[in-house]
């Protein structure tokens, strides 16, 4: 039996008196919460509260701020019009909210892979990151998403390692005089991808060397990939730069799965993260009801303190 039906169905039997307290208490706690900042920079993306704020972002930004986000992710960013890349920033910058990552996304798909060492894939690679460095001047971005792509198989790994690294170097380049930093995401989606466990990443990193290329630490992926979640982040702490959240299975909110975030978040806290957590997740509910569980949902895993 599910969690809320338990507590429904307590609330009806003869000697629910208890139950009743405890229901009456969390709603009178989430209803004194609402609009307090989080312990952590959770930051939501578009579409998570469109049934309580509406279709338009800017007015979903609104609304997340008066949850007590302090933070947005719009990994398409760089694929809006320029005018709404422009409203975007001037209203986080309004709210005091920061910008979280977007994708570096030229187009390509993760068979137009950087492990080629193909010209053209790395002329391409080039160019979105400077197309990159403007937009991200439009909202105050710090973080921007990199995914260097497939593996090739017709060469050797030390060879593909030695491609990524020099498109890598090259974006670096061109970001760091304006402090900006490419996050390396390691995905568990399909076992083609070149970079699957933090310490692959992390080795890029090393390797790389520059302030401009760090970790993208994605909660969801590394828990299918690699679990040990704690220990595997301690390992790469200095190169992780930004934090993603999703619970497994299902990568929905944190308490529908498998992972114990209250755990995860007060480790993260008590280690000085000061970044955002991304939360790109869906909903685990459909509807103004999975909105509100959501936001119930992160109240419950960020107590603690």
């Amino acid at each position: 039996m599910k969690r809320s039906d338990f507590i429904k169905s307590s609330l009806l039997a003869a000697g629910a008196g208890l139950s009743g307290h405890t229901f009456a208490s969390t709603n009178t706690k989430n209803s004194m919460d609402k609009g307090k900042t989080f312990n952590l920079n959770y930051a939501p993306h578009q579409g998570m509260f469109k049934h309580h704020a509406g279709e338009n972002f800017l007015d979903e930004i609104r609304y997340m701020h008066d949850l007590g986000f302090r933070g947005i992710e719009d990994n398409g960013y760089l694929g809006r019009p320029l005018d709404e890349q422009k409203k975007i920033g001037d209203l986080l910058g309004q709210l005091g909210m920061t910008m979280g990552v977007f994708v570096v996304d030229g187009g390509q798909n993760w068979m137009t892979s950087l492990a080629t060492g193909k010209q053209e894939f790395v002329d391409k690679f080039v160019e979105t990151c400077q197309k990159s460095v403007e937009a991200a001047k439009r909202c105050n971005a710090k973080w921007l998403t990199v995914v260097p792509g497939f593996y090739e198989r017709k060469l050797p790994w030390g060879n593909q390692f030695s491609n990524i690294l020099a498109a890598l170097r090259k974006g670096a380049e061109i970001f760091e005089p304006h402090g900006l930093v490419m996050v390396l995401e390691t995905l568990s989606d399909t076992p083609e991808l070149f970079l699957q466990q933090t310490h692959e990443t992390y080795a890029m990193c090393k390797a790389v060397n520059s302030p401009s290329c760090k970790i993208l630490y994605d909660i969801y992926h590394m828990q299918r990939t690699e679990g040990d979640l704690i220990a595997n982040m301690n390992r790469c702490w200095d190169e992780i730069a930004y934090i993603q959240i999703g619970d497994n299975p299902g990568r929905k909110e944190p308490t529908t799965g498998e992972i114990n975030y209250k755990n995860v978040f007060k480790h993260i806290y008590n280690k000085g993260y000061k970044g955002v957590m991304g939360m790109e997740h869906g909903n685990s509910k459909a509807g103004k009801e999975g909105e509100d569980r959501l936001v119930a949902a992160y109240r419950e895993v960020d107590s603690f303190l």
